[in-house]
């Protein structure tokens, strides 16, 4: 047991580390290096938040398509994070409808 969980720790510090990179419905591939990603088990509309604070871009995966969202301030993706509807707060306030709304990237 101790030799398989020593061979075990051993691949994983050999194991190369490689970033994890997704295609937005906008089909632009983005690198998640510097966004911190969360998987979200209480939403029936969000599967996956990643924010990355220092540029403000939010990227959501919902009905498995990812799409990303930029000028989005920290205290908005805490507000979602901490929704009793995650969904509702979503649609409301941060999914875009149309072309040039509040959080559409340039």
């Amino acid at each position: 047991m101790v030799r398989a969980l020593i061979f075990l720790l051993a691949q994983l510090a050999s194991t190369p580390i490689v970033s994890e990179a997704v295609e937005t419905g906008e089909h632009r591939l983005v690198d998640l290096q510097t966004f911190e990603c969360r998987d979200i088990t209480r939403s029936t509309v969000l599967q996956r938040v990643c924010y990355d604070r220092a540029q403000q871009d939010l990227i959501v995966a919902s009905n498995g398509a990812y799409h990303r969202y930029c000028g989005v301030t920290a205290d908005t993706v805490e507000r979602l994070l901490g929704a009793p509807s995650m969904g509702q707060f979503f649609n409301r306030n941060i999914r875009r409808e149309m072309a040039g709304s509040r959080f559409n990237c340039t």
